[in-house]
């Protein structure tokens, strides 16, 4: 199934806010305008607007609101995008030079901030202050589990109910506030927006895991093998193992990741120890149970054809090479 079978009941609504989302973007500042211009050209796959107009859709009706969502939305997720690139030291984003390869860290960090700004204020202008407590709220939780990863990398003491709370905060708490807001906007009561929200947080947790699985697949997928590992972040494969393996391998792993993360034969060697003592196999069966309860939640709500195209776009999630 590729995403623009999946876009089919939200297309018109897609190219309008494609329209919008390009003019919330732009600046008087010429530097600003030139890489607004060249984030917008780069653009990824737009998965968190789709969200935004399916739940709008299965909820009710996409109203002016819902593209003010949409836009709060990605440029949320464009700010964070540029911030992590900085942290992160990267130089590559969707295979492309990212905005700090290109112009510095002080000038990505200074762009994150003007498209977060821009979001806050785009819901301050249309007095959709619901709208801007719930993306809020996502703000809060996605810089708490950046920072809980990073303390906890540290020690490489991360146990697995950690490690739930951190992608919880990092990666699901933008699809569900993108589900989240989408119900919002078309009128509907807080009941069903926290539905919507918790089901795009078993959404998004599917989503991260399969992220983390990337780690462990083949290069055709897009991610680096061995990256995690790389940068020292503990994902479900790497804590499976170390709660179910003897201590001398216990300690290779620990040691190849604290002093020999860039060396590759000692990553490929962890990443076969992590194969055969189970790990991927116990990760793809997390995935599948989250994607299971999103599965049941997502029943609850009438059927329709975006209700359907939210159980592609589900599908998708654990299904997708990149």
């Amino acid at each position: 199934m590729s995403l623009n079978t999946i876009k089919k009941p939200i297309e018109a609504e897609l190219d309008l806010f494609e329209q919008k989302f390009r003019e919330a973007m732009k600046s008087n500042v010429a530097l600003l305008d030139r890489i607004m211009h060249y984030i917008v050209q780069r653009k990824g796959k737009q998965m968190r607007p789709m969200f935004v107009f399916l739940a709008a859709k299965m909820c009710g009706e996409v109203k002016e609101s819902t593209y003010t969502a949409a836009s709060m939305i990605e440029l949320l997720h464009t700010a964070t995008l540029v911030h992590d690139d900085v942290v992160d030291d990267s130089l590559e984003r969707r295979g492309f030079f990212s905005v700090n390869a290109l112009w510095k860290n002080k000038i990505a960090v200074l762009v994150g901030d003007f498209l977060l700004s821009k979001g806050l204020l785009l819901s301050v202008n249309n007095n959709e202050f619901n709208l801007l407590r719930i993306m809020c709220d996502s703000v809060r939780d996605m810089s708490e589990g950046e920072l809980l990863q990073i303390e906890k990398a540290r020690k490489l003491d991360i146990k697995e109910e950690i490690y739930y709370d951190i992608i919880q905060k990092k990666t699901a708490s933008l699809i569900a506030t993108a589900c989240a807001a989408g119900a919002s906007s078309s009128g509907v009561g807080d009941d069903i927006i926290l539905k919507a929200k918790l089901l795009g947080e078993k959404i998004g947790m599917a989503f991260q895991i399969k992220d983390d699985l990337f780690d462990y697949g083949d290069s055709e997928i897009g991610k680096p093998r061995g990256i995690d590992i790389k940068e020292r972040k503990m994902t479900l494969p790497i804590i499976y193992t170390l709660n179910n393996c003897d201590s001398k391998t216990k300690s290779f792993i620990i040691n190849t990741i604290k002093n020999h993360n860039t060396d590759q034969k000692k990553v490929k060697e962890l990443i076969q120890l992590v194969i055969q003592h189970g790990g991927i196999a116990y990760t793809e069966r997390k995935m599948m149970e989250y994607k299971t309860e999103a599965e049941r939640m997502l029943s609850s709500f009438p059927d329709n054809p975006s209700r359907r195209a939210m159980q592609e776009l589900i599908d998708y999630t654990i299904s997708r090479k990149n």
